[in-house]
């Protein structure tokens, strides 16, 4: 009688904490409908019509022929390779000046706290605001880039830095780069303080070199951090816009310009309300598919560093 009483009021204790967690994740779960959900749907429900301001103010229902339009859209396929190899080389860049600066701020040393501080600021920058002062730094008449290099003597006349393809993306992707860096280095250096010294003290012990420790200790202790600091900025790399259309507006020649400018200019400048629709569809879902590979290959690669 007693047990059966006990149980009957464990499961009661359990509905009630159950009730009292749903009752409190509700707002945020409502929260995240309306500002993720209802724009994706409605973004799903215009791409199935035909809608442009400049010829046809009412929808016409068109059913998938903006998606068979997209096929066939050269300039999407273009601005898609952009996209991916500008958030490929910017994410690279930063792991890797990420960890190196994360290893350095882990060490005692005097002024940490200030270097921390000061380390922060690049990404407390308004991006836009950033992407006009590297666009004056890579002016091919006043940057102080080509100053520098024609007092070096690299150079002997001024580069059009964003007036060739090659270079303007190498122009962003090192804008991009310095301002984000420390977010990675920030995450980085937050798992690399809850790795205890112990563990380095012990292996150096058994005779491991520092690289042996960094390899068989720091990267798969720190493969969480890793996995949320790449997950976070590729979905920021891949929708890029502000410092794209600042810094060169997605020239020359469309040779800089990204998805999410070309849905800006589909949807602002040629008012293609229903092809534009779909590319934000179609974008959401390569983000997903992009972000879902990228977390197995991670979650691969951090299983094997464990074995």
């Amino acid at each position: 009688m007693k047990n059966s009483q006990t149980t009957s009021i464990t499961n009661s204790l359990e509905k009630r904490e159950k009730l009292t967690g749903w009752l409190l994740i509700t707002p945020a779960i409502l929260i995240l409908l309306f500002v993720f959900a209802y724009p994706i749907g409605r973004a799903l429900w215009l791409s199935l019509f035909t809608q442009n301001l400049g010829t046809e103010l009412k929808p016409i229902f068109s059913g998938l022929t903006n998606y068979n339009r997209i096929l066939t859209d050269g300039r999407f396929w273009q601005t898609l390779w952009n996209t991916t190899i500008f958030t490929a080389c910017s994410i690279f860049l930063e792991l890797i000046l990420g960890m190196s600066i994360a290893l350095i701020l882990d060490k005692s040393f005097r002024g940490r706290g200030f270097v921390r501080t000061i380390n922060l600021i690049p990404w407390s920058l308004p991006t836009a605001a950033i992407g006009l002062g590297w666009a004056w730094i890579f002016n091919d008449q006043f940057g102080i880039v080509n100053d520098i290099l024609l007092r070096l003597g690299f150079i002997q006349t001024n580069i059009t830095w964003l007036g060739d393809p090659f270079r303007a993306m190498l122009a962003m992707i090192i804008a991009d780069v310095w301002k984000t860096t420390p977010f990675i280095a920030i995450i980085l250096l937050a798992g690399l303080q809850s790795i205890y010294s112990d563990l380095y003290e012990a292996h150096a012990i058994d005779g491991a070199n520092p690289i042996q420790s960094f390899q068989q200790i720091t990267i798969p202790l720190l493969m969480p951090q890793i996995i949320i600091a790449l997950l976070f900025r590729f979905a920021q790399a891949f929708g890029i816009f502000d410092l794209v259309q600042v810094m060169t507006g997605g020239g020359p020649a469309g040779a800089t310009e990204t998805i999410s400018i070309y849905i800006y200019a589909t949807i602002r400048r040629y008012l293609d309300f229903g092809y534009g629709a779909s590319l934000v569809v179609v974008t959401f879902l390569l983000l997903i598919l992009a972000v879902a590979i990228a977390t197995t290959v991670i979650q691969k690669l951090k299983v094997k560093s464990n074995v």
